[in-house]
């Protein structure tokens, strides 16, 4: 009997041994692979194709069969996660996400059956984005560098930070490419220029990916389309697509070795980007030979039905993404299973199509050490995390951003002799991070950085001028409204909505409002009861003021509308036209009641709704600019820090700087006081309505946690900025969009009323110093198109100080088989000198260089003629050389 039982528990142990070979870390991973994908069922295969972000809460259950991964909340709920997915609101420190992902990574290898540990993830474009990470410029500022090599050492304490938590994967660089400066997410891109945007997010991805974490390059392929939109349709040629925006991806993916992918929103040439196989099959697997794996943007996937329409429901655009290239699904709720995993069950997608998926997903989690190493020290964590270290090179990135625009009769840098300044505006004490961004708890502003710089022998004086946004009027606040839901009374106001548009029959459901602030971008009130369009609702309630006077109220939104008050109407606007903001005097008594009913229909699916009055506004704008003038009167400089509004889904129609900034710089300038404009923000902005009034111009970008250091450095001479625009500025809105690399025109550039001509360039940045540039050597050589051509040029700082120069070099065909660019940036060196200080500065001209697409779309280098550009800017062009290229022997 012994020996039986001997045997029985040796055999079963050796089954159990050959059942877990995934988990020998002596295996090969592809064979590691094969063995735990033959043992997983259909629902464990589609749960490592589902990431969300969020925590497993109370209901462990929900995650038996485990899960592709998490953006972890560390406070340990899942309410709220997709607020948290969309705003980036972080919690907990970093001793604390350590803990929890540690934590996370333990139930699912010991509690689930097959013990697959999760990949967390997070987003870290300039940081993570988590309470205790530093915060580094945003990625435009970062590109203002012009310096690759820094971005390299920023992504790499980005990426200690990161793998000190235990997070394995972010979701981050954008590598799109902005040609459009209209866009709301330009400031988290790398600018215009294909060469820059794939330098910079190689020298990101590197860093990562060399730290064991994957890199996820965004969004594929494009995010930005018509006048400037978030996520427009895409209808581009192959030409454009492959000479503009897919060069930085396939830079990221063959040289930097990312190993995942993010889809776009959007469609490209009529079929969503998730599902869209010449992207995903043709040119990402079978071109690029890209072997990692790909995932939607968050709720991407069922955009096939609720938003481009190439799809019945959720299981139908699951099964054609899947079927087309898509390998992980994005959503915000792990309740959203249900509405993805029926094709994994019905035959909807092929098995072989879902094994490649799910390989894909396991090789990287045996690649990345998780299944024997996924825990991590807390107190590592703690310590790495904003450490003084990271902090410095903050600065340093910061000061390297930083673009000088105008230096009128070199105001800038101020001396150490300056009696007293006036710092005015609200970004000058608000330290605004960007898109993105972690909270930086000690985020240090441009005044605390100019009252540290100048210590106790200036006087520092601050006024607040005005706000980026001009306040007219605000929505009517839940406490000033009531209403009555099944015989409970309620703050807010009742509505009732309708199937129909015009408010017949009996209401599909009612419910309490407490604000009417609504925009339904995507779904409308209830898609399940109404549909997506032609529903209409009736608000109704008691509405009562908080003093008295003869005030205004009306909308803010969509036509289709009357407000009536007490049964008189006070707005109609019932002609479905356009989005306006209408307004009504009316006299409120404090404290009295008034009945307010509001009908409102809609035929489309889009609509922008809020109820609004001009009660309440407490900041008098006309007061405080009146302050920092008279400040100003009494100064002798005044530094005015001024800001734009912009982000994800917050694309900009005008440039100019919001509110009444243009006017407060009118007003300080006419005091005779000399006025420096420190402009914050993301992207270009027009100064047509007030360069003149401007003594100089600094643009810092969001500069980081440290950037007031940094920026009251560059006022005060204690470093000479050197960032050059990786954007064109525009004059005016109605020249975009508006790039340097643009190909010759039919006739010219010029309008009838403006010039063609950009503000600022591309590549443009003025210093406190001065460059000048030796002839070339050699102008003229020879090469084949199997060679590589080498021009050297000396550069000399001809100036009093040291500074930084970005030399950039251009090239451009000027006969071939089709048209090309008026030139393009194919090189650039930052280099530092000493006052004086000559350097010789080398540039090499490969083949790949000269690369243009043929008329069949395929890669040559055509021989003849190609003109080389050297400058300080793609319109200041200093010097000029010719490479003839000859036919190969």
């Amino acid at each position: 009997m012994k020996i039986a039982v001997f045997f029985f528990c040796f055999f079963l142990s050796v089954f159990y041994i050959k059942a877990q070979q995934y988990k020998n870390p002596e295996l090969p991973v592809e064979e590691r692979v094969q063995d735990l994908l033959s043992q997983m069922t259909p629902e464990e295969k589609f749960r490592q194709l589902f990431m969300i972000p969020g925590d497993i809460g109370d209901d462990t259950t929900l995650f038996n069969c485990g899960i592709f991964g998490f953006q972890v909340n560390t406070d340990g709920s899942t309410e709220g996660a997709t607020a948290q997915l969309l705003q980036y609101t972080p919690s907990g420190s970093a001793f604390a996400s350590a803990e929890k992902i540690n934590a996370l990574q333990k139930f699912f290898l010991e509690e689930t059956r097959l013990g697959i540990p999760v990949i967390p993830f997070d987003e870290g474009l300039h940081g993570l984005i988590r309470k205790g990470a530093t915060v580094f410029p945003q990625a435009i500022g970062l590109a203002a560098t012009f310096n690759p090599d820094l971005v390299y050492e920023v992504a790499k304490a980005i990426a200690l930070e990161s793998a000190s938590r235990g997070i394995r994967q972010i979701l981050s660089p954008v590598v799109n490419v902005a040609t459009d400066v209209r866009w709301g997410r330009t400031e988290e891109t790398y600018g215009e220029d294909p060469l820059l945007v794939s330098a910079m997010g190689l020298a990101f991805v590197s860093a990562f990916e060399t730290a064991g974490i994957i890199t996820t390059p965004k969004h594929f392929i494009a995010n930005v389309g018509d006048g400037g939109r978030d996520s427009y349709p895409i209808h581009v040629s192959q030409r454009y697509l492959r000479e503009i925006l897919l060069p930085p991806f396939e830079t990221c993916i063959r040289q930097g070795g990312s190993q995942s992918i993010m889809t776009a929103y959007n469609s490209y040439d009529g079929i969503p980007c998730t599902a869209n196989s010449v992207l995903l099959e043709k040119i990402l697997r079978e071109e690029w030979g890209f072997n990692g794996f790909v995932i939607s943007d968050a709720g991407a996937t069922g955009g096939a039905n609720i938003l481009h329409h190439t799809a019945t429901d959720y299981p139908s655009a699951t099964a054609s993404a899947i079927s087309h290239g898509l390998d992980v699904i994005f959503q915000t709720s792990i309740h959203h299973t249900v509405l993805f995993e029926p094709p994994f069950h019905d035959g909807s997608i092929s098995q072989t199509v879902i094994d490649s998926a799910v390989a894909r997903v396991l090789r990287a989690k045996f690649k990345l050490g998780l299944f024997e190493n996924p825990f991590v020290d807390p107190d590592f964590a703690a310590e790495v995390n904003g450490c003084d270290h990271h902090k410095t090179l903050s600065k340093k990135a910061a000061q390297e951003s930083i673009v000088l625009l105008k230096n009128q009769k070199k105001i800038l840098p101020l001396p150490d002799t300056i009696a007293s300044v006036v710092v005015i505006g609200a970004d000058a004490k608000e330290a605004r991070l960007g898109g993105y961004s972690g909270p930086a708890e000690d985020k240090v502003s441009i005044l605390k950085g100019i009252k540290s710089c100048v210590g106790d022998k200036t006087i520092v004086y601050y006024a607040s001028g005005c706000s980026r946004t001009e306040t007219n009027y605000v929505v009517v606040p839940t406490e000033n409204l009531t209403c009555t839901i099944n015989g409970k009374k309620e703050n807010g106001l009742r509505g009732d909505y309708y199937d129909n548009i015009d408010f017949k029959g009996n209401a599909a459901f009612s419910r309490c409002d407490k604000q009417i602030d609504f925009r339904w971008t995507l779904f409308s009130p209830d898609p399940e009861k109404l549909g997506n369009d032609f529903w209409s609702v009736r608000w109704s309630g008691i509405i009562t003021a908080p003093e008295t006077g003869n005030f205004h109220i009306g909308i803010d939104g969509n036509d289709g509308y009357r407000l009536k008050i007490n049964g008189k109407i006070v707005l109609e606007n019932i002609i479905k036209r356009s989005h306006d903001v209408c307004m009504a005097e009316f006299i409120f008594e404090k404290g009295k009641e008034y009945f307010l009913e509001i009908e409102y229909f809609e035929p489309n699916t889009i609509a922008w709704f809020s109820l609004i009055w001009d009660i309440g506004i407490a900041f008098d704008e006309d007061q405080e600019i009146q302050k920092a003038s008279a400040i100003a009167a009494k100064s002798e400089v005044a530094i005015i820090v001024a800001g734009i509004e912009e982000g994800e889904f917050r694309d900009r129609a005008f440039l100019n700087l919001p509110g009444r900034q243009e006017e407060l710089i009118h007003r300080v300038a006419a005091t005779g006081t000399p006025v420096i404009v420190v402009l914050m923000g993301g992207s270009a902005i027009t100064m047509d309505r007030w360069i003149q009034q401007a003594d100089a111009i600094l643009d810092v970008w969001y500069p980081g946690d440290q950037g007031g250091y940094a920026v009251a450095d560059v006022l005060f001479g204690e470093y000479n900025p050197g960032g050059r625009l990786p954007i064109t500025f525009p004059v005016f809105e109605g020249q975009l969009p508006l790039v340097y690399n643009h190909k010759p025109t039919g006739r010219g550039d010029d309008y009838d009323n403006l010039t063609g001509e950009a503000l600022f360039p591309f590549g443009f940045g003025l210093s406190y110093t001065s460059f000048s540039y030796s002839l070339p050597h050699p102008v003229h050589q020879v090469m084949t198109t199997s060679d590589t051509a080498k021009i050297a040029i000396t550069i000399t700082n001809t100036g009093k100080v040291a500074g930084d120069e970005v030399v950039q070099l251009y090239i451009h065909d000027p006969l071939a088989t089709v048209v090309r660019p008026v030139k393009e940036l194919k090189d650039f060196r930052r280099i530092y000198l000493e006052a004086g200080e000559s350097r010789e500065v080398e540039f090499f001209i490969p083949p790949e260089k000269l690369i243009l697409y043929d008329q069949n779309l395929k890669k040559t280098v055509e021989p003849g003629l190609f003109r080389i550009f050297i400058g300080a800017s793609s319109k200041d062009i200093r010097q000029q050389a010719e490479v003839i290229v000859n036919a190969k022997d």
